[in-house]
Formats: C-alpha cells, structure tokens, sequence
C-alpha cells in the first residue's frame, strides 16, 4: 500500500499543478446534475429543513420565491417544509456557494475549468455586501438584485468571456495576494485586476448606454466581486484531489449554520461533522455578538487550498475588519497553519514573509497531533432569517471534525491490513 506520506506529497502536487481558468458562464439547470426548479443547492454538508438555522431558512424562502415557487414568505415557507423541495450540498453538485450557498435551478454560474486535469468549479455571482441572500436576506430587493444578475450581467460576462478567452485565475490571485489580499475577507486588489481584465470586454458587449453604466458600477465598486470566482477557483484547485488512497489530506471545509464538515482524500465522500463554532470579531453599528449565527458557507474551500485564513500574514488591512489582534497575530495565525499543513505553494507567495509560499494541504494527522485548528475568516449573518450581514471575524474548525476523520482512517487501515493478511 502507498505510505501516508506519498499520498499526501501527490495530493499536494496535484494542488500546486492546478491551472484554474475562468472559461464561461453557465446556468445551474444547464450544468449541474439532478438540477431542477424544486431542488435548492445549500453550503455545507447535507442538511434538512428543520435543522436549519435562521439565515438558512431566510434564503431557501428568498429563493422559492425568486423561482417563482411561491409568491408570498408564508407560501414559501410552507413549501419549504412539506418535503416537497429537495436541498442537496452543492460541493455533490460540484460547485460552491458563499455563507448560505444558495443555488438554484435559473441561477447562472462562473464556470472555472482546472487545465491540468480537465475538471470544473461552479460558483454563483457575488451579490455585494451587507442585505444579501448569502446571509439571509430574502425581501424584493434582494429577489429582484438577484434577478437582475440573471438576466443582465451574467449575459454580459459570458459575452465577454466570449471575446476574452479563458482568464487565468491563477495569475490573478497571485498577484492579489502581493498586494495584500487573502481572497476571502479581503478582495479588493483581486476584484480590481478583475475588472482591469474584464471591463474592456463588457464595454464591447453591452450596447445600450445606462445598463453599461450600471454593470460598470456593480463591478467596480463590489470590493467582494472576486471572492465567488476565487471559490469556483478553489472547488476546481482541490476535486482532483479526492481519493487518493492513503492520504490524510483534507479536500473540502464547509458548514452549514448549525454543522462543520470535512472531507478527506483517502475516505472519499463522506463527510465529518461536529457542530460549527461562533466567529469572534467586529459587527456593523447597532448588532453585537447576541445577533450573531454561528459560522457558515462554503467560502471555507480557499482556506483548503491555503488562501483566505491562511494567507491572512500576507493581508494586514483584513486585520481589523476581522478583528484580529494586530498585524503579527495575523502573521502568527499564518505561521500556525504551516504546522498542520504538507507543503506550501510555489505560486501564491506573501511578499512581506520574505516571499513564502502559502501552507497549503491540511493534513489532518497534524491538526490531531498539533492541537492546531484551521483558522478562517468569515462574515456574519444576523441570526434571524431575512436580516443579513452583521458584521465579519475569525473562527477555527472544530477539532471533532478531524478527530472522527482520523479514526475513521485508522478503521480503515485496520479492515485493509486484516483483509490483506486473510488473502495471504
């Protein structure tokens, strides 16, 4: 059998040998398997109704509606816990959502294709900050944002790409993370070189005059607009790293509101899940820890690839707006995830670490043996359904997740050394 160490030295190559390119835009009916009008893709591992948390609840009723399923809350809500909608984990439909996750059948897609292996990430448009679906918002506002993506950027930004080419991803985040991004809090520089790439196409492809101006806005002054692209990015980055037999390498981190789940190379699909922690950090003025729903989303995937938390010593300006302590706990935090890590990247380099590569591979043997959680940056949903964001922070996974993992791997060691010696 391949040792530990070899399997996880090859999930680390195929990480670092990813070549991420925005190619198109797709619609989730269109892509996605099993995609239908009453199936609702939700962050995290599998969940049902009434185990939801609040912001969970307030999005699936926002997108009933925004379907047309339902034409008022209370319809939707109804719907919602008949069994009639079916939810399923977007990382089973290969593709990711952030907070909340919502994908649903009429939503369009960024479709990133990974060159080295052949495969694509999925993820939704960013809607902007503050009273957004991702974090539960579900009002007219909200439906008719979202509607508006559906029909007029998204049509533009696969024209676009048309006239474009793929965009190397890649090069994008590398140079973000030079210029102080982690990609997960922070993505100001990432969504600019977007947008420095992109904007000459959406120029040539959007004729009348008032909708340019309105797409340019959108994109220009979203700081978060590259944050689901860099998702897409990451789903793309860590699938061909699924089943490597031996590895202790971690593929996917997700939650759902009420669970944290992982997944881990050598065991397959299955996930393991303990309950997800509260973000510590800095709310918007008027809401406090008390409002707060515990963590969230699928946007965990670039912490995966070691982005996001991870990188957070290359990003000093994420510090206070996650609340972090100063620019060397950031730092340290970074330093703490090359413990629990296999290697790091050649690719995604923080200049004021004397260039180090980002610790990237989470081997969960380490985090086990270290006591070392993998940190996160996160926003915050309000815990009521159809509020929104409340503000932004840090938060670890819980140490179960991986604990079950590694006895889940030590089990199977045991069945396929027992097998082994039964057939000598």
């Amino acid at each position: 059998m391949i040792s530990i160490e070899q399997a996880n030295q090859e999930a680390l190559k195929r990480i670092n040998s990813a070549e991420p390119f925005l190619v198109d835009v797709k619609y989730a009916k269109d892509v996605l398997p099993g995609m239908d009008k009453m199936t609702i893709g939700h962050a995290g591992p599998p969940i049902q109704w009434e185990n939801m948390c609040g912001p969970l609840k307030g999005a699936i009723i926002g997108a009933i509606r925004y379907e047309g399923l339902a034409a008022t809350e209370e319809e939707a809500e109804a719907l919602a816990a008949s069994g009639k909608i079916k939810f399923v984990s977007n990382h089973s439909l290969g593709a990711v959502g952030p907070m909340t996750g919502m994908i649903t059948y009429s939503m369009p897609l960024y479709e990133v294709k990974n060159e080295t292996f052949g495969n694509y990430g999925y993820c939704t448009f960013n809607e902007g900050l503050g009273k957004v679906m991702r974090f539960g918002a579900n009002d007219d506002e909200v439906i008719d944002r979202l509607k508006w993506l559906e029909k007029s950027l998204a049509p533009a930004m696969k024209k676009a790409l048309e006239l474009s080419g793929p965009i190397n991803l890649k090069v994008i985040t590398a140079q973000a993370l030079a210029m102080g991004d982690e990609m997960h809090q922070r993505n100001i520089a990432a969504s600019s070189l977007f947008a420095r790439v992109i904007m000459p196409y959406i120029v040539k492809v959007v004729e009348d005059k008032d909708e340019l101006e309105k797409i340019t806005k959108f994109i220009t002054s979203n700081d978060q607009f590259y944050l689901n692209i860099a998702m897409a990015l990451g789903k793309a980055t860590m699938d061909p790293v699924k089943n490597i037999e031996g590895s202790t390498v971690v593929t996917a981190m997700s939650r759902n509101g009420t669970n944290f789940g992982i997944k881990v190379s050598g065991l397959g699909d299955r996930w393991f899940e303990a309950p997800v922690l509260m973000p510590q950090g800095l709310f918007f003025p008027g809401y406090s820890l008390d409002d707060a729903n515990p963590d969230m989303g699928d946007s965990t995937i670039v912490e995966t690839f070691g982005i996001g938390g991870f990188t957070m010593g290359a990003a000093p300006a994420v510090v206070r707006f996650v609340g972090a302590a100063s620019v060397q706990a950031a730092i340290n935090y970074t330093r703490d995830m090359v413990e629990i890590t296999v290697g790091k990247s050649p690719h995604y380099q923080m200049p004021n670490m004397d260039f180090e590569g980002a610790p990237t591979a989470i081997d969960i043997r380490k985090v086990v043996e270290t006591g070392i959680l993998p940190v996160i940056n996160t926003g915050m949903a309000h815990k009521k359904p159809g509020v929104g964001q409340v503000g932004a922070g840090i938060v670890n996974a819980p140490m179960d997740c991986f604990t079950q993992a590694i006895m889940a791997f030590a089990e199977m060691i045991d069945e396929k050394e027992n097998s082994e010696a039964v057939t000598v």
